[in-house]
């Protein structure tokens, strides 16, 4: 029998953000995060799950793959393989993974069937061979990229770097399938004991991530960091970092700056003395980014003449920046990849699969990311069966979910939303969401308290119907993955205030009938009821964990939170008064998590 499709796998390996994404015929099937398998944020390790997730969602088994394309930053991924086979780093490949690598057929893999690739090629391709644009160029920033040594792509010899120099940053112009470099930005390594680590070398990703680390006490906290900057002081603290005749210069970090965040230190966070300076020092990074990204995109479309640009890169997961960029730099249309960060990696190794090595056109455009798989009304159904489950809540199917959840939400319920496939990437853009009203400033604290926990400091999200968001907020630009920051119009700040950020703006998400017609539906009836086509949007998770992805996570999440209600598909689900004795209860004996995890599990 024929084979049917062509099929590519990329994956993002063994460090943070493992991920897989599947092409059929050129066209995103599927595509995963470990972390949402798993349930450990940022997951690093193997691939097995991830590859499994696709292929089992389609189907297929190995043996049907053409093509697999991976990256790992760290190094190429046979020599990075090679090393794991006789090094312990339990950070990328821990102990209980190690049989399952061993025996897999693509570990080790030299099959003209498995290629490795660069990672801001990777990037590159995860932007412009998705977006809706047949040429243009492209934007990466990120923390940090392959050494210069295994960089795959050609690219300008005037940008001098040594071989073991790091990628921060390449730009680059397509037209079709035609991708070339343009620029290359390096960071050279840095001395001390501490050189390996990327924050401490001089690039723009690299400085965000270090002023984290200042801050919050962790690398990856750069969210964390963009919220806090409208509360500092401007120019309290001195520029980090400077741009003149397209040229990057970072300072080394100075001894001035001697006042971080130490984890175990007695003082709480949000308790210390040090917040101002802190605040002073996240606005500092903020508007250096900023301006530096201004720079770099005002160089490009001079340069180019360029009309659209594409990004992707961690540093595109700045919303602020990002949007500036779509307002001031000159362009007329910005496509930022959904999945920026290092799961990204995984949808351009397989575009790169596609369009380079087989040769085939581009034809796909990413015009939403839910590309997770379905889950059926049955596995919907007894998520909510189990005994542990069913004897603390209430089950009713409806005939008008849209208008029975924009009921509970005017009311002011925070309703778990569990619809359709997940999102891919690191935001919840409406099918595994924590919704709530905006009308009332306290709903931020409500959703604080209750589930997020969350720093009172952050922002919280708004959806709002795409046709109506130019009535609300500020600038033309659409915003479909939550990729982009606005200003709230001033006659609407005070109608949704619990959307509003300290400086008037806000993260939004524009919702477009045609990719996701429940989530359209549930806004518009929340707008007949009150007069707002704004609801907030939160991930469907706790602190610290990822956002959620079977209905069995969702359970979870909604018996161990102040979730009010769980909407899963058609079915309401909520807590009945015992409730109130089983939950606590529970929580005497064991972690509610486990107790209802163990219960859960298949027979």
């Amino acid at each position: 029998m024929p084979k049917k499709h062509t099929y590519v796998l990329g994956l993002n390996t063994y460090d943070h953000d493992v991920s897989a994404c599947l092409l059929r015929d050129g066209e995103i099937a599927y595509a995963i995060a470990k972390e949402r398998i798993t349930r450990e944020k940022h997951a690093t390790g193997f691939y097995k799950e991830v590859i499994d997730y696709c292929l089992d969602a389609e189907g297929i088994t190995l043996d049907d793959v053409d093509l697999v394309v991976r990256n790992c930053y760290i190094l190429p991924v046979p020599e990075m393989e090679d090393r794991l086979l006789y090094q312990d780093l339990p950070g990328f490949l821990p102990e209980y993974e190690r049989a399952d690598a061993k025996s897999h057929p693509h570990f080790l893999s030299r099959s003209d069937k498995v290629v490795s690739i660069s990672h801001h090629l990777a990037h590159a391709y995860s932007a412009f061979a998705v977006s809706p644009f047949e040429e243009g160029v492209v934007m990466i920033v990120d923390g940090v990229g392959s050494y210069r040594s295994d960089v795959n792509e050609a690219f300008p010899e005037s940008d001098a770097a040594t071989p073991l120099a790091r990628e921060s940053e390449s730009y680059y112009k397509f037209s079709g399938t035609k991708l070339e470099c343009l620029k290359k930005v390096w960071m050279e390594p840095d001395r001390g004991f501490l050189s390996d680590e990327f924050y401490n070398m001089p690039g723009l990703g690299a400085l965000y991530s270090r002023a984290s680390t200042y801050i919050f006490g962790d690398w990856n906290k750069c969210g964390e960091l963009m919220g806090l900057a409208p509360y500092g002081r401007h120019g309290n603290v001195p520029s980090l970092m400077q741009i003149k005749d397209n040229t990057l210069t970072v300072p080394r970090w100075t001894s001035e700056l001697n006042k971080p965040y130490i984890m175990d230190s007695d003082q709480k966070w949000e308790t210390s003395p040090l917040m101002k300076h802190w605040e002073d020092l996240a606005w500092r990074v903020q508007d250096d980014t900023e301006k530096v990204l201004l720079a770099r995109a005002a160089w490009l479309r001079e340069t180019t003449g360029a009309k659209n640009l594409c990004i992707a890169g961690g540093v595109a997961l700045n919303c602020v920046a990002n949007g500036r960029v779509a307002r001031e730099s000159g362009f007329e249309n910005v496509w930022i990849q959904p999945a920026a960060g290092d799961d990204g990696i995984a949808i351009g190794c397989a575009y790169y699969g596609w369009v380079e090595i087989l040769k085939q056109r581009r034809s796909f455009v990413m015009d939403h990311s839910y590309v997770g798989k379905r889950y059926s009304d049955q596995e919907v159904a007894d998520s909510a069966s189990k005994f542990l489950v069913r004897i603390q809540t209430t089950q009713t199917r409806s005939n008008d979910i849209a208008k029975d959840t924009a009921k509970l939400l005017a009311d002011q319920k925070v309703i778990g939303w569990f619809q359709d496939r997940s999102e891919f990437g690191p935001r919840a853009l409406g099918n595994r969401s924590l919704l709530a009203d905006p009308r009332k400033p306290e709903m931020k604290d409500i959703l604080n308290s209750r589930v997020k926990h969350r720093q009172p400091f952050r922002p919280f999200a708004p959806i709002v119907l795409y046709e109506r968001a130019k009535e609300i907020f500020e600038g033309e630009e659409d915003s479909p993955f939550m990729l982009i920051a606005k200003n709230v119009r001033p006659e609407w700040r005070d109608k949704i205030p619990a959307i509003v950020h300290v400086d008037g703006t806000a993260r939004v998400q524009t919702v477009r009938e045609a990719t996701n017609p429940m989530l359209y539906r549930l806004l518009k009836e929340f707008d007949a009821l009150t007069g707002v086509p704004v609801l907030i949007n939160t991930s469907f998770n706790v602190k610290g964990e990822p956002i959620i992805e079977t209905p069995r996570d969702a359970v979870i999440c909604f018996l161990t939170t102040g979730i009010d209600h769980l909407v899963m598909h058609d079915m309401l689900v909520s807590k009945n008064p015992l409730h109130r004795i089983v939950g606590p209860m529970v929580n005497t004996y064991t972690e509610v998590a486990t107790m209802v995890m163990a219960n859960m599990k298949p027979a």
